[in-house]
C-alpha cells in the first residue's frame, strides 16, 4: 500500500529525516531512484535537459559501479546524487550491522551525503545512525511509476494532483517503471514549467524544518 502524498502524521514521527525543502520558494525537487540504468536514465537526463531541470538520482551502488560513465554524465550535468544502498536492500527486518554494510559499501561509488532507504523503509536505530553521516531524504509527493496496475496518466495525476512549493518528488530511472515514466516525466516537466516552477537538486538548497 501506498499513497501518493505523504500523510503529514509520519514527518513528526520521523523529524530527524527530510520529507521536503522550504515551502518559500516556487521550486520542486525531482529525484530518480534506482539507477543508473543505460536503458532508462540517459532518456531521463535528455528530458531534464530539454527543460533545464536539476534533479537528484538515488543510485543503487552496485549500478554506479557497472555503469560510471552514465554516472558521470549525471555529475557534469549539474544533477546530484545520493546513495540507495549497494543493492537495494530493505531496512526493516534487516539487521543493522548487514544494513549499513549495504550503505558503506554502496558510498565508496557515491561520494555523497544523501541517502534514501529503499521502498522508505527504515528503522529508528538505522535512521538515527544514518543522520550522523547522511542527510536522508524521504518525500512528499510518490508518482507510483513503480506500479505495473496503473498507467503513465495516473502517475501524471499523482504528481500534478499533490505537488506544492518544496515537494520532494520520487520517480524512479528502471525498466519496471519505464513505460510509466516515459508517459509521467515529458507531461510533469512541462505542466510544472508553465506553472513556473523552478527544478532545483538537493544539494542546491537546506532542508525545510515546518511540516
Amino acid at each position: 500500500m501506498y499513497l501518493a502524498r505523504t500523510p503529514a502524521i509520519l514527518k513528526p514521527l520521523f523529524s530527524d529525516l527530510l520529507w521536503h525543502m522550504p515551502r518559500e520558494e516556487q521550486a520542486v525537487y525531482l529525484t530518480f531512484d534506482d539507477g543508473p540504468i543505460p536503458e532508462v536514465t540517459p532518456w531521463v537526463l535528455d528530458q531534464l535537459a530539454e527543460h533545464g531541470a536539476k534533479a537528484t538520482f538515488f543510485c543503487i551502488g552496485s549500478n554506479a559501479r557497472s555503469y560510471p560513465t552514465i554516472l558521470q554524465r549525471i555529475l557534469v550535468e549539474g544533477h546530484a546524487v545520493g546513495n540507495h544502498t549497494w543493492d537495494h536492500r530493505q531496512g526493516w527486518g534487516c539487521p543493522d550491522r548487514a544494513y549499513f554494510r549495504s550503505v558503506l559499501k554502496a558510498r565508496q561509488w557515491l561520494k555523497t551525503d544523501l541517502f534514501r532507504p529503499p521502498y522508505g523503509k527504515i528503522t529508528r536505530s538505522q535512521a538515527s545512525a544514518l543522520s550522523s553521516r547522511f542527510r536522508v531524504v524521504m518525500w512528499d509527493v510518490l508518482s507510483a511509476d513503480f506500479d505495473t496496475r496503473i498507467d503513465g496518466a495516473r502517475c501524471t495525476r499523482n504528481v500534478l494532483d499533490n505537488v506544492r512549493s518544496g515537494s520532494i518528488i520520487v520517480f524512479h530511472d528502471s525498466l519496471k517503471a519505464e513505460p510509466r515514466l516515459r508517459v509521467a516525466l515529458p507531461e510533469v516537466l512541462r505542466a510544472l514549467s508553465v506553472d513556473g516552477f523552478a527544478f532545483r537538486s538537493l544539494h542546491s538548497a537546506k532542508p525545510g524544518t515546518h511540516l
